[in-house]
C-alpha cells in the first residue's frame, strides 16, 4: 500500500466518524462492502494474518482492554471487515474494526477473530472505512478539514467526490480546505478534534497565524503541553488547547508593532531563518528540512555570534 494510502487510512481511523445523518453515502458505501462480502460467511482467523498499516498507538489501551474483556466473557458479536492482500494469497488486509483486531490479538483466551472478507479495491476500501467512521461518531470542524485536505492530497477523487463523502456541500470543503491549509497539519493535529470549535473560531485562528506573530513550533508546543497536563475535570483538553494557542496568539498580536518586527531569511530551497522581535528581545528559528545545515549550524552558530557581537561592540 503507497504511503499516500496509508495515510488516507490512517486518518481515518484518528477520526470520531461523521454526524450519523451522513445517509445516503454511508449507507452506498457500506451496502457496496457488504455486497463484496464473499458469501456472507463469517470466517475465524488468525489475527496474525491480518495486516493493519494504521500505527496501534491512536486506540486507547483502557477502550481496548475493556472490548477484550466483553469478547473474552460473551465471544465477539460483530465482525471484523477484511479485504484480501493482493500481493500475499495468504494474508488480508483490515478494512475496520481495529479495536476488535487488537483486542482480539491480546487476549490469552481468544485465539481468533470473526471476520467478513471483502472483495474490494484501495478506493472501495478507504470509502467502506469512511462511511463505517462516519456512521458511528461525529466528526468535529478541524477534523472534516483535515480529512478532505488528506483526500485531495492523495489524489483520492474530485473536491465533490469528497464532499459527498463527508456529506458536505463543495461550499463547505472549500472553506475547510483554507482553514486546514492555513492552520497546518502539525498545529491542528497537536490541538485534537476540538469538538464545539466551530468553523469562526478555526477561521480566525488561522487569520492570526497568517501575520506571524508566534512561529508554529512554538504553538505546537504549548498545544501538547495543555493536553497532556490538563485538570481530571477537563471535559475536553482539546478545547483547552485551541483556547490556549488562541489566546498566546491574541496576546502576541497586541504587543507593539515595533516589538513584533520580524524578518525571514530563506537558506537555500528548503531552510529559512526567522528573526523575530519579543518582548524579551529577539527570537531566533530556523525551519529546514535539511538535517545537515542543522547539525553544522548547531556547532557554528555560537562562535559566529559572538562574532557579530563583537562586531556590534566595535561599531
Amino acid at each position: 500500500m503507497s504511503d499516500g494510502k496509508k495515510r488516507r487510512m490512517s486518518m481515518l481511523d484518528s477520526m470520531a466518524g461523521a454526524a450519523p445523518a451522513a445517509p445516503m453515502m454511508a449507507n452506498r458505501a457500506l451496502r457496496s462492502a457488504r455486497d463484496a462480502v464473499d458469501t456472507h460467511r463469517i470466517w475465524d482467523l488468525d489475527p496474525e494474518s491480518i495486516t493493519d498499516d494504521r500505527s496501534a498507538d491512536r486506540l486507547d489501551p483502557e477502550d481496548v482492554a475493556d472490548l477484550r474483556s466483553s469478547i473474552e466473557a460473551v465471544g465477539q458479536t460483530v465482525p471484523i471487515l477484511v479485504r484480501r492482500d493482493p500481493t500475499r494469497p495468504d494474508r488480508y488486509l483490515l478494512v475496520y474494526g481495529r479495536r476488535r483486531l487488537e483486542a482480539v490479538r491480546g487476549s490469552q483466551h481468544v485465539g481468533k477473530v470473526r471476520a467478513m472478507i471483502a472483495a474490494m479495491d484501495d478506493r472501495a476500501a478507504v470509502m467502506a472505512q469512511a462511511s463505517e467512521n462516519t456512521g458511528r461518531r461525529d466528526l468535529s470542524f478541524i477534523e472534516k478539514a483535515l480529512f478532505a485536505q488528506e483526500l485531495l492530497d492523495t489524489d483520492f477523487g474530485t473536491q465533490a467526490e469528497v464532499a459527498e463523502v463527508l456529506n458536505l456541500t463543495k461550499s463547505a470543503i472549500s472553506m475547510a480546505l483554507s482553514v486546514s491549509r492555513g492552520v497546518g497539519r502539525d498545529l491542528a493535529s497537536a490541538i485534537g478534534p476540538a469538538h464545539g470549535i466551530g468553523r469562526p473560531r478555526w477561521e480566525a485562528l488561522a487569520k492570526d497565524l497568517q501575520t506571524d506573530a508566534l512561529p508554529v513550533p512554538e504553538l505546537i508546543e504549548l498545544a501538547m503541553h495543555v493536553r497532556a497536563h490538563a485538570a481530571p475535570d477537563v471535559a475536553d483538553p482539546s478545547v483547552a488547547a485551541f483556547d490556549a494557542v488562541s489566546l498566546r496568539l491574541r496576546k502576541a498580536l497586541m504587543v507593539p508593532t515595533q516589538r513584533r518586527d520580524a524578518r525571514k531569511l530563506p537558506l537555500g530551497k528548503d531552510s529559512a531563518l526567522r528573526l523575530t522581535r519579543t518582548k524579551d528581545g529577539l527570537r531566533i528559528d530556523l525551519q529546514t528540512k535539511d538535517q545537515e545545515l542543522a547539525d553544522w549550524l548547531l556547532e557554528h552558530a555560537g562562535p559566529a555570534l559572538e562574532e557579530l557581537h563583537a562586531h556590534y561592540k566595535r561599531r
